[in-house]
């Protein structure tokens, strides 16, 4: 690659190769450079720092998750069908994630460890879309919510099993399908208006 078609994007995904390869504590600047073809101070002019192009990296994976939930969010209909697909969508792409290649995901676990403030906006945005989905569901008589704050939250933490990465090792267990609907038909139950 010649250094001025060197993208952002080119530079993430040679990283999350080079992170595949090597792991979070042996992978350097100067591999991506390496794998791109180019010198580590290209990739520096992207990212000014290593801790920089590790946030990159992990921001970029968890927006592919935030796509798929993004277009749940946007599709409209009952509030109760879209809250129900939104956090299967969650689980399943969270899942995926695990079980589709663990030695990358073992590395992001590593990475979301280190970039807090990138996590923290993840799970604002999360926890806002709920909101928005309660907010919609009182709107449209589905739902009854004395406290829209609480709820939202309590929504957010009693689905954690199913998104949180430190519950990865439980995604692939027979019966998580059940368990996650059995809570699903729980939360429901709670926030229906009738």
């Amino acid at each position: 690659m010649t250094e001025g078609t060197l993208t952002a994007d080119h530079i993430l995904a040679a990283a999350e190769d080079v992170l595949r390869r090597y792991g979070p504590a042996k992978a350097t600047v100067v591999d991506v450079a390496r794998a791109l073809g180019v010198s580590h101070g290209s990739v520096y002019r992207h990212f000014p720092s290593k801790a920089a192009l590790r946030e990159a990296v992990t921001q970029r994976w968890l927006d592919q998750s935030q796509t798929a939930l993004d277009a749940v969010m946007n599709a409209g209909g009952p509030a109760e069908a879209r809250l129900q697909d939104w956090l299967t969508v969650l689980f399943g792409s969270k899942r995926k994630k695990a079980l589709d290649d663990p030695e990358l995901f073992a590395t992001y676990m590593v990475l979301v460890a280190e970039a807090s403030q990138v996590i923290e906006r993840h799970v604002a945005d999360l926890v806002g879309q709920i909101r928005a989905i309660l907010v919609d569901g009182v709107a449209r008589g589905e739902f009854v919510v004395q406290d829209l704050e609480l709820t939202t939250r309590a929504v957010f933490d009693a689905t954690n099993r199913f998104h949180d990465p430190a519950y990865a090792s439980e995604w692939s267990q027979p019966g998580i399908e059940d368990n996650f609907d059995a809570l699903w038909h729980l939360l429901l139950h709670g926030l229906r208006s009738n």
